[in-house]
């Protein structure tokens, strides 16, 4: 099927560094043909008037579960493709699917259920790529992760899933786990990014880990560890690390609710908008309303309670997940950190492309990437998506 040739006109039109006021920028074959702050002559393409709103890129969202009532977890097509289908309802053109600390069983269908999803994937957000999240993960810090599951990095079990396929572009882990730089290092050899996640280390134990392949923090300052004593001693921890080790990437929830201004504005100040990527690390209700939910999979996920905008374990000792899309991700930024949009933007599309290894064809509008374009009001309320030019 042939795609149309579209020339999106009357849009302010949002690059990473400016914002191109009532520009006109024309899509063809799937990918941005031209971009212009004047009219470009087009007369075969079909006119699509902006009226006004912002024009920027898709949304990239590197740490997702699930949304509209389904989960990666579940371990269908069909769950698959309704998460990604909720999500572009918000802006999301890029998605990483996540699946949760589970048996080798489960991750190995996650990884077979992945691929025929993605060949079924005609109108949701496009996959990028799996994200196994655990099961090597520390107990101290394992979050809403289920304690059956937790374990030490095992090498002939990692290499059996990684070897099933190639769609595992990133995998989450404690480092400071026996195994856990081995593994750091093989994932590194596989082109994998590996992430530092659920951890108790401190900043030595970091700084090795960086040496050793962990390049980027798995929701800064959710079950992490922070400035600890020992014996009377103090010692800095994960969150310190990321700060001070300038190349380590880092992903923030920033539904409002995980962390409060200070510390995204904390995290905004230190690492900037060209290390700090948005994720929603949304679970099965994201898009959906308060109440009873489950966190993983039907069949053995966690019961889980959806209020004040996030999920929360039964007796309500911890967060477990958010429940936020990715367009109040960049409203939080801008309303409640009060970072300027076109940074607010870059986070959630240009920085998280950048880790994800995609941004040589998308998370930027620029001539000859993919036509991965929304378009949204003052609020950040979306109303158009175009993914690979078919809008």
């Amino acid at each position: 099927m042939e795609q149309r040739k579209y020339k999106i006109v009357n849009g302010h039109i949002i690059t990473p560094y400016r914002i191109i006021r009532n520009g006109t920028l024309v899509t063809e074959g799937g990918r941005i043909l031209a971009i212009s702050g004047r009219d470009v002559e087009m007369p075969d393409a079909v006119v699509v008037d902006a009226k006004g709103q912002y024009v920027s890129p898709g949304f990239i969202d590197l740490h997702v579960h699930g949304g509209g009532g389904h989960d990666f977890m579940d371990g269908t097509v069909e769950a698959f493709l309704a998460v990604a289908e909720k999500h572009r309802e918000f802006g999301t053109t890029s998605i990483v699917p996540t699946t949760l600390s589970s048996d080798k069983a489960s991750l190995l269908k996650a990884v077979e259920v992945y691929e025929a999803a993605a060949a079924h994937n005609t109108s949701g957000a496009r996959f990028a790529g799996l994200h196994l999240e655990g099961p090597y993960v520390s107990m101290n810090q394992r979050g809403a992760q289920d304690p059956k599951y937790i374990r030490h990095p095992d090498a002939e079990e990692y290499m059996e899933v990684l070897s099933a396929s190639k769609v595992v572009t990133r995998w989450s882990a404690a480092p400071e786990l026996p195994g856990a730089l081995p593994f750091g290092r093989y994932l590194r050899s596989r082109g994998i990014l590996a992430a530092a996640a659920h951890t108790d280390a401190i900043y030595e134990e970091m700084l090795e880990a960086y040496e050793n392949g962990y390049t980027h923090i798995t929701h800064m300052y959710s079950a992490m560890s922070g400035v600890t004593r020992r014996n009377a001693f103090r010692y800095a921890g994960a969150i310190e690390a990321a700060y001070l080790i300038d190349e380590m990437t880092v992903e923030i929830i920033a539904d409002g609710v995980h962390l409060p201004a200070p510390l995204l504005k904390l995290v905004y100040k230190i690492k900037g908008p060209g290390k700090t990527a948005l994720i929603t690390d949304a679970m099965r209700a994201a898009g959906m309303g308060p109440g009873e939910s489950i966190l993983g999979g039907l069949d053995n996920g966690i019961p889980v309670i959806v209020e004040d905008g996030v999920a929360k374990l039964p007796d309500r000792s911890s967060f477990a997940g958010s429940v936020a899309t990715a367009d109040q991700l960049v409203r939080t930024m801008v309303n409640l950190a009060e970072v300027p949009l076109v940074e607010a933007v870059r986070m959630a599309t240009a920085t998280p492309a950048a880790i994800a290894g995609i941004a040589g064809h998308t998370g930027t509008l620029v001539e000859g990437k993919a036509a991965d374009i929304i378009f949204f009001d003052e609020q950040i309320r979306v109303s158009t998506v175009f993914i690979g030019g078919e809008c």
